[in-house]
């Protein structure tokens, strides 16, 4: 019809004109006769004088032919529309009887709803089986068989019921039966005395398979009884059973001869709450969504093998524990005596993934050992390594980072890299653990955080073994890029005091193997032997599924970037070392630290049920160089930003060990967010001058100064006060007289 009214679109000016040209002749022919041409009446334009009537003949063919024409072609569009909408039809009603026709070329057949009744109605008796007694070893069984047998244990049936196992010459008629008979092998039944059990275990596994063999996809998401028909070997047919221990064995599996292995865990297909990644943001965010949504189902995804746990002990107290089997239990002791695990939470805490769906109340699950690959943001799902999907409402994205190496390492070749940790996981500390008890030299190229607790951790071991431990980094001195140049000086000969040897602006220009010895060679000429290296030089965010997901990377800082609300996209969140969020005081930031890891997932959380929070909170961090010197951070500690030191004399109440005790755990940020700042009481002590280059620093506040703003804090040994600290930089007011502000942290009170 719509081709037609273009056509009549075509012909319609042709009329028109044609009517003109008629009214043009009568006006001609009525004229000379002294009459009006507006009275002139219609029958006279077919019917005037001669001159006239050619085109009145004219218009009445052009408007006949096409209304014709267009009647013409209107009537063999339709016919041809319902005769192509016939044939669509036809097409679809017989695709279903193609797939049929197909299917049965596939071991199993095409039908098992049907197999399964004809199992369920006919149960074979005991007297009527032949089969070999128990002591007999069992013929081969056919694949197909091997196939379906696992997938038959359970309900009993009625024992009244007839026969189905048909002879051979009779297969062709039960489809149960042709499944078994199609091998033209014989079938392996149990003897009579226990043909009552095993055959009704078998049924209930039938029930529990799918009604049809699933694709290579679909099998990467196991069932709660895993059918194995795109693999039918004996060791697959093995793993069925274990599935439901319960349930009694088939005696066709006693006799495969193949061990079982534990069947595959089952992953939920979609879940309302999805976590990507396994570290403290995820566990914050995770915790986060249960408090406000107690039956909320909240599944994280991680490619670590372990549960949640945190990062710092890894570095810190883990090394100094007294247990020979610490890379076992992790647990350790904290510095105030108390003893805990590295997880967050034991496994009872979690419930296993397969039952997120049918949880009435809820709950959290870990699936661990998968690696999100790709993220579909429009369709709301993800793609699993092994190429799973699931499906969520809202999603966290905690992947934190990646360890970085040093260029001259990786192109060193494979006996180098064999002989380095780059340190960040639990496998990481069980390794280098096994590594510094059987060498005699290792080597920490960085001198940051990690460097330098690491440095400290292994230099106390030192003592009780012939281990040489070095350090090494471009910096004058440890922590050379947070600490001001004073400050981190003294810290350098701590760590030298703690058994280390320090090497200074050191760039490293080579690293080679020799005589099962690395030899690092430094720019400036030195050489350097070592057995292992640990290298310790910063972080990279893992931003892998940012362009599968369409999400921004910043430029500067790396990591996802966020607005306010930690979202990347409309129901998509960043947490953790992987955000790079908007500070309103200090701009756009991106953290690495474990407080922030806990702050930022938590406000992740109450933002996917719908809080709606802005990202306001200064995160804080700290370091421990062992139980006697530690220090806490918040802002932006620079040392290339002016700073303003003072100092007090420390007493025994001024180590990590102290703070411990008193605050009663050894992650200190865990008490301490929870706090908030209101009116700081200052110290009425009178404050000593500044202290600046005072050889014994034991305990004082570092002020980072901007544009004469405090933009940073290190508290040195002063614990529990960074409230305060966070006060101050959120009002973000110039201060004239520091050593005033410093009163506020009590730092000369005994």
């Amino acid at each position: 019809m719509l081709k037609c009214r273009n056509v009549w679109k075509k012909l319609a000016p042709l009329a028109r004109a044609s009517s003109t040209v008629c009214r043009q002749n009568v006006r001609r022919a009525g004229l000379p006769n002294g009459r009006i041409p507006a009275r002139v009446p219609v029958a006279h334009m077919s019917t005037g004088p001669t001159g006239g009537g050619g085109e009145n003949h004219l218009y009445v063919l052009l408007v006949g032919a096409a209304c014709l024409g267009g009647g013409i072609y209107a009537y063999q569009t339709i016919k041809g529309d319902q005769q192509r909408y016939q044939d669509r039809i036809n097409e679809i009603s017989s695709r279903s009887q193609k797939a049929a026709t197909e299917e049965p070329t596939t071991p199993i057949q095409s039908e098992p709803p049907a197999v399964k009744a004809s199992k369920t109605e006919a149960v074979p008796e005991p007297e009527t089986q032949a089969a070999p007694s128990p002591e007999e070893p069992s013929p081969p069984v056919p694949d197909v068989e091997l196939a379906a047998a696992p997938s038959e244990t359970a309900e009993p049936p009625p024992a009244d019921e007839p026969v189905v196992e048909a002879p051979q010459e009779e297969a062709a008629e039960p489809p149960a039966a042709r499944v078994v008979e199609e091998a033209d092998e014989p079938v392996v039944e149990a003897p009579p005395e226990e043909a009552a059990e095993p055959p009704a275990a078998r049924v209930v596994e039938e029930e529990q398979s799918p009604p049809s063999e699933p694709s290579p996809a679909e099998l990467t998401e196991p069932p709660p009884a895993p059918v194995v028909e795109s693999e039918p070997t004996a060791a697959a047919a093995a793993e069925s059973p274990s599935a439901e221990p319960p349930e009694p064995q088939p005696e066709v599996v006693a006799v495969s001869g193949v061990d079982s292995t534990p069947a595959s865990l089952k992953v939920p297909s979609h879940t309302p709450y999805l976590l990507i990644g396994g570290g403290t943001a995820s566990f914050a965010a995770a915790r986060s969504i249960r408090a406000r949504d107690p039956g909320a189902k909240v599944l994280i995804v991680t490619d670590e093998p372990d549960l949640p746990y945190m990062r710092p002990p890894l570095s810190k107290e883990l090394w100094f524990s007294d247990d020979p089997s610490v890379t076992e239990t992790l647990r350790f002791k904290q510095w105030n005596g108390k003893e805990r695990s590295i997880y967050f939470q034991p496994a009872s805490f979690y419930i296993n993934p397969e039952e997120l769906d049918s949880a009435e109340n809820g709950g959290v699950a870990v699936l661990t050992g998968k690696k999100v690959v790709q993220m579909d943001v429009r369709g709301n799902k993800v793609k699993l390594d092994d190429e799973t999907e699931i499906s969520y409402d809202k999603c966290l994205i905690a992947t934190g980072g990646v360890p970085r190496n040093l260029q001259v390492i990786e192109r060193a070749g494979e006996e180098v890299t064999q002989k380095t940790t780059l340190f960040r996981k639990i496998d990481d500390f069980k390794s280098l653990d096994k590594v510094t008890r059987n060498i005699k030299s290792i080597t920490i190229i960085g001198g940051g955080f990690l460097g330098s607790e690491l440095a400290c951790a292994l230099g106390r071991r030192s003592h009780e073994s012939d281990l040489e431990v070095i350090q090494m980094y471009p910096e004058k001195g440890n922590m050379g890029k947070v600490l001001p140049e004073y400050l981190s000086n003294w810290t350098t000969e701590k760590v030298k005091r703690e058994g280390v040897k320090v090497i200074t602006e050191a760039l490293v220009k080579s690293v080679t193997c020799k005589d099962d010895k690395l030899e690092i060679q430094l720019k400036d000429g030195r050489l350097v032997k070592t057995d292992h290296i640990v290298a310790a030089v910063g972080l990279e965010p893992n931003v892998d599924l940012a362009k599968s997901a369409g999400l921004e990377v910043d430029s500067d800082f790396g990591g996802y970037r966020v607005n306010a609300e930690l979202q990347a996209r409309s129901n998509i969140w960043v947490a953790g070392d992987a955000a790079c969020f908007y500070d309103i005081r200090l701009g756009r930031r991106r953290v690495e630290h474990h407080d922030h890891a806990v702050v930022s997932g938590r406000l992740a959380g109450e933002n996917m049920t719908g809080a709606n929070k802005p990202y306001w909170h200064q995160s804080m961090f700290w370091s421990d160089l062992g139980p006697d010197v530690g220090y806490e951070a918040i802002g932006i500690v620079d040392s290339s930003l002016p700073t303003v030191g003072v100092f007090a004399k420390a007493t025994a109440k001024d180590t990590p060990k102290a703070a411990t005790e008193q605050s009663g755990t050894g992650i200190r940020s865990e008490s301490e967010t929870e706090d908030t700042a209101t009116s700081p009481v200052a110290s009425s002590t009178p404050a000593p001058a500044m202290e600046q280059h005072k050889d014994d620093y034991g305990k004082g506040v570092i002020f980072y100064l901007r544009d004469k703003v405090v933009v940073g804090i290190i508290l040195w040994n002063v614990f529990n006060r960074m409230p305060i600290a966070r006060k101050i930089i959120k009002d973000g007011e110039e201060h004239a007289d520091l050593n005033e502000v410093a009163k506020l942290f009590n730092i000369h009170e005994d």
